[in-house]
């Protein structure tokens, strides 16, 4: 399965790009999130839990990020495991771009899933992790916008 999408954010790249490695800003922004633990400067660890269709199953993974080409982009890998309702791996390239007062903010991200979860369909997954994504990259937003008003 593979995603795309950008989304402008009225923030400057760096404070987004900060957010966007603030474990307590993902975890507020990540749908389903109920932990997410940072376990080294570049990992993390997170429980979430989702309903995809009629499967609901709690997610244990790790996530790791490569910063090293920060502010202007990131990349992210993650591994989450469901239990019988099945896996879930895969990657995420990000890249900010200055845009006047904002950023935008580009993503391509690919995953691969198995088990249960697998068996429903791919274009109700493809639908699930749209609305996710649009969920969380919206969140985001309210996030880093409210901060820099606050600011």
């Amino acid at each position: 399965m593979n995603l795309s999408d950008e989304i402008r954010i009225a923030v400057p790249k760096q404070a987004l790009f900060d957010a966007l490695n603030d474990p307590e800003v993902l975890r507020r922004c990540i749908p389903g999130c109920e932990t997410l633990t940072l376990t080294s400067p570049t990992e993390m660890d997170a429980t979430v839990a989702l309903k995809v269709g009629p499967v609901k199953a709690r997610f244990n993974g790790s996530v790791t990020l490569d910063v090293s080409r920060g502010p202007d982009a990131m990349t992210l890998t993650g591994e989450g495991k469901g239990g019988a309702a099945g896996f879930a791996k895969g990657g995420a390239d990000v890249e900010l771009i200055e845009d006047g007062d904002g950023t935008i903010l580009r993503y391509t991200a690919t995953a691969q899933i198995g088990g249960k979860i697998a068996q429903l369909g791919s274009r109700l997954i493809q639908s699930t992790a749209t609305k996710l994504s649009g969920k969380f990259f919206e969140a985001l937003a309210r996030e880093c916008e409210g901060r820099e008003e606050a600011a």
